[in-house]
């Protein structure tokens, strides 16, 4: 019986003494670039010692010098989590490194390939759209790697509800990010500022009584006074928000003193149609309609709230629409962001309210509803 163990340990350390001479193969036919030699030593080494640390740097090696860099890179990162080997580990480290500088590098060359094209060197945004929890935790590591950032930031970021301003800048890098993106199975579009800008919103002031189509007294971006026809067929979505009404205050502090702060005191309604056909928005609001004109939408109209009417009048539209997509997560796409001003500063608002300084939420709107218009143009 002893005899029979003493052989196999003698066979055991053949073995071994065969691996780590096979191992040498492979470290001198990398050195001489005979990269046919290598792969076949490792072939064999994969099916005698597969989780041999050096047998899996060598794999991951010929994976790169292949080609393979997603998969090398991910060999490389296991070893650096499941070895003690200081040179495995330092050139685990390497080559990580060097498949980065080559990531980048292919990103500043597609990149500069995009922008050789005029119609790419414009200004737009990229726009992440919401995606589930459970899909999120699968798709978060793989936004991360793209995006060159932590996974734990990238779970931050992909939005589970409504629209998140992700990065503006131009229009050749957001498309190249964009389609990475979309191939990673992350949903997101991408826009031109331009094209928002060029959307004609008419600010309506009520809708006349017409039997076969829509017909709506409004003001033009000029501030001209007119009317417009048009089927309800021609409506292929809404868009409808809460716009803060802002007032200054005076209350008291932690310390019982008197100080004037601006506080959201109540919101302004509004509601978007979409015609696309026409490149343009209807926009109405409850505090700017005019309930004692036009169509009547409810008895007694006079003596009733503005709350009541508006209601009156949503339910009176959707009436006369076709079935649509109806935009309603504003305020959520609005939280992305009210602090990305040079986006912001690029949007005219369109928008009639008084207000003592300007808000940041009136271009929010603007660009929420444009980009629900040119998303599905």
């Amino acid at each position: 019986m002893s005899s029979l163990v003493s052989l196999t340990n003698v066979n055991a350390l053949k073995l071994i003494s065969i691996n780590l001479f096979m191992i040498e193969q492979v470290a001198t036919a990398f050195a001489s670039q005979d990269y046919r030699t290598a792969a076949k030593l490792i072939k064999k080494l994969l099916k005698e010692s597969p989780e041999n640390p050096w047998v899996q740097f060598y794999l991951g090696k010929l994976q790169e010098v292949s080609g393979k860099h997603q998969d090398a890179e991910k060999m490389y990162l296991q070893l650096l989590r499941s070895t003690t080997n200081s040179k495995i580990l330092s050139q685990a480290r390497q080559g990580v490194k060097r498949l980065q500088d080559i990531k980048e590098e292919e990103t500043k060359q597609a990149i500069a390939q995009i922008k050789a094209n005029p119609c790419n060197a414009e200004t737009g945004v990229l726009v992440l759209e919401p995606i589930s929890s459970e899909t999120k935790s699968q798709v978060a590591p793989k936004f991360a790697q793209i995006m060159q950032i932590d996974p734990y930031s990238a779970r931050l970021i992909i939005p589970s509800r409504g629209w998140r301003v992700y990065r503006s800048g131009g229009m050749a890098e957001l498309q190249y990010y964009g389609k990475q993106l979309q191939n990673a199975g992350i949903s997101c579009f991408w826009a031109k500022l331009a094209d928002i800008q060029k959307i004609q919103v008419f600010q309506v002031h009520y809708f006349a009584e017409s039997l076969s189509q829509g017909t709506v007294v409004c003001r033009n971006a000029s501030n001209q006074m007119g009317s417009l026809n048009f089927d309800w067929s021609e409506v292929t979505q809404r868009v409808i928000g809460l716009i803060p009404i802002f007032e200054e205050v005076v209350d008291r502090d932690v310390r019982g003193k008197l100080e004037r702060k601006t506080q959201i005191q109540d919101y302004f309604h509004f509601c978007d149609l979409h015609l696309p056909s026409r490149r343009c928005i209807l926009r109405i609001y409850d505090n700017g309609y005019e309930f004692q004109q036009g169509v009547a939408l409810a008895p007694q109209a006079s003596q009733n709230t503005i709350r009541i009417n508006w209601n009156s009048l949503l339910g009176w539209i959707e009436k006369q629409l076709p079935p649509g997509k109806v935009w309603s997560e504003f305020t959520t796409f609005a939280e992305t962001v009210l602090e990305q001003t040079e986006v912001l500063d690029q949007i005219p608002p369109h928008m009639h309210l008084f207000r003592r300084e300007a808000t940041p939420w009136d271009p929010a709107f603007q660009l929420y509803s444009g980009l629900a218009f040119v998303r599905n143009v």
